[in-house]
């Protein structure tokens, strides 16, 4: 097509910045996990924006982090692997008026890159305009980075302003995918997040990280009436297992009422989801087991 724009957009910044967040405004429809716990994306992303002008494929990576597991440390080189081989990087910051030292490792990461950059400061709403100026100021005097856009993703502020100057930065190009796909990842795989965004969102902050999600079976009955889901989630403690679990099975009831609604919207169809919680112990530290549930880049 003439004239038509393409690319692959790195997105980076450090952990709980709101990634997921601005991806999902930016493709306008949620697919990539929120939590207000921090390092809830692991794996590289691809989420994809089709217009009659652009396709835009924006790959969401898991926030920049000290590592303490060899999960971790994987997330962390998914994250550092993704400003290779892009057209183009966001550089998401939030609205507090510092460099913390999450964004002095990716500045040090960003200097030597040979794509455009565009620093986007996140949570716009939450501050006045002098210290959204300020902000933008501390990080003006870098030279790799080419332009500075504020946005608030969560309230859809700025995004079109933002969508047009990524535009702008992208070079000619072909159409990738097909202009209705807008995730390059299976059915499978967004359904294990969903149920993961909902165990993030209701257990403790120290339960989370220890979970994983796994889809054993997804079949449609043969009247088409729904789809039968079979997902285990795995602990890492026999402790974590019960309060997963909750007071007569309420906890994983929640879990499980909250990830059922989000998957029949996106499956568009009616859903019996089943779950159970086993544990697995000190699996984010096993080679064996992390490749076993998909982080296959481990050794």
């Amino acid at each position: 097509m003439d004239n038509f724009k393409s690319g692959f957009i790195a997105v980076v910044g450090r952990t709980n910045v709101g990634k997921s967040t601005l991806l999902n405004a930016l493709v306008g429809q949620k697919l990539s996990i929120v939590s207000d716990k921090p390092q809830t994306t692991r794996n590289n992303i691809r989420l994809i924006r089709t217009t009659d002008t652009s396709q835009m494929v924006f790959i969401d990576t898991p926030g920049f982090h000290k590592p303490k597991s060899k999960l971790s440390a994987f997330m962390l080189e998914s994250a550092g692997s993704s400003v290779k081989d892009v057209d183009l990087v966001l550089f998401l910051v939030e609205e507090d008026n510092k460099i913390g030292r999450g964004d002095s490792m990716l500045i040090e990461k960003l200097k030597d890159v040979d794509v455009p950059v565009i620093l986007v400061i996140n949570k716009m709403d939450k501050i006045p305009r002098e210290e959204l100026l300020s902000k933008m100021a501390l990080f003006s005097g870098y030279d790799f980075i080419d332009e500075i856009v504020p946005v608030s993703a969560l309230k859809n502020e700025n995004i079109d302003s933002l969508v047009k100057v990524i535009e702008d930065y992208l070079p000619e190009g072909p159409m990738f995918f097909p202009e209705d796909m807008i995730t390059d990842r299976a059915e499978r795989f967004v359904v294990s997040e969903i149920v993961r965004e909902k165990a993030l969102r209701y257990l403790q902050m120290e339960i989370p990280h220890g979970i994983a999600v796994e889809v054993m079976s997804m079949k449609e009955r043969e009247d088409a009436s729904l789809i039968d889901i079979d997902i285990n989630i795995y602990c890492e403690k026999k402790s974590h297992k019960g309060i997963i679990i909750g007071k007569g099975g309420e906890m994983l009831k929640r879990i499980g009422t909250a990830a059922r609604r989000d998957i029949e919207g996106m499956l568009d169809t009616k859903v019996n989801l089943n779950l159970w919680v086993k544990v697995r112990d000190s699996w984010r530290d096993k080679a064996f087991d992390l490749k076993d549930l998909g982080y296959s880049e481990i050794e």
